[in-house]
């Protein structure tokens, strides 16, 4: 674990804290703020949703503030309890320890976590860096998972490491040397299936910029790991995603897991189109209502 600032500098904190803030006020639903205690540190988490919902405990992408992804699942918080924390050692207001990718660490925050909301075996849903916790937790606490959706998941699979080195990351350090929209339009450009929100262009160029990046992710979950795990999972990948593409992830993970549920989402990169966010919240629905 590190306890080093994951920020650059005082200011930048502030700006991220800023747009953090900015990010929940785009959401149509009013957030109660709560801060628990885990082994390994304070975490922040969101609540919203009605009281007596089903609850949903939602994970945020990596290197982003929670509003960003969130948004996405918007149309789930009438139906559900949503708690949605804010992953330590990363953008947000939890503790900046940065957890271990290379053992269980994030699993077992998980399972702090659910004991401190006093959840048994909720759902739990998550995007990206999200999705690499839920796996992790998969495999050191699977009784602690009901269901789970996993959403362009981390740890399941990566995609062309040139891809990323070449249409992300060279244009990202470019960014950071001399900033200016049409350099951080070009680092960010790949993630997106449409043409990215301003929302997510500013928070993208701010983490760029202030944040010292989490390089890696959860380490690569097996089926070895996975032996013990029976919930009932969806997931859903996308077919142009850079980071974690559907042909590399869907194989992988359905050996890892026989009884998943794979949608592929035709034509969508890492962060959705509106169409895709539509898609995926009615297919998330249909799963859970179950």
């Amino acid at each position: 674990m590190s306890h080093v600032s994951i920020y650059r500098s005082a200011q930048g904190e502030a700006e991220i804290l800023a747009l953090y803030d900015r990010s929940l006020e785009r959401i149509p639903a009013s957030f109660e703020h709560r801060m628990l205690p885990t082994r390994f540190g304070q975490t922040h988490v969101l609540v919203t949703g009605p009281a007596d919902a089903p609850p949903l405990v939602i994970f945020h992408g990596g290197n982003v503030v929670n509003g960003i992804s969130l948004r996405w699942f918007a149309p789930l918080m009438q139906h559900y309890r949503i708690y949605a924390p804010d992953t330590m050692g990363h953008p947000g207001r939890s503790a900046q320890t940065r957890l271990s990718v290379k053992d269980n660490s994030y699993g077992q925050w998980v399972i702090d976590l659910l004991d401190s909301l006093g959840l048994e075996r909720p759902t739990l849903l998550g995007p990206s860096y999200g999705g690499g916790i839920i796996l992790r937790t998969m495999a050191v606490a699977p009784e602690r998972i009901g269901r789970a959706v996993l959403l362009v998941p981390a740890s399941a699979g990566n995609g062309s490491v040139w891809r990323m080195l070449s249409e992300i990351l060279l244009p990202m350090f470019l960014y950071r040397l001399a900033p200016s929209p049409e350099r951080l339009y070009r680092a960010a450009r790949p993630m997106f299936t449409a043409e990215p929100d301003q929302d997510a262009l500013d928070v993208t160029g701010a983490v760029f910029r202030h944040v010292k990046l989490e390089a890696e992710f959860p380490q690569l979950i097996t089926a070895a790991e996975l032996k013990r795990y029976t919930a009932p999972t969806l997931l859903m990948a996308a077919e142009r995603d850079i980071f974690f593409p559907a042909d590399v992830i869907v194989p992988r993970l359905k050996a890892a897991i026989p009884h998943l549920e794979v949608e592929v989402l035709a034509g969508s990169g890492h962060y959705p189109s509106a169409a895709g966010e539509a898609r995926i919240n009615e297919r998330i629905r249909e799963f859970l209502s179950r």
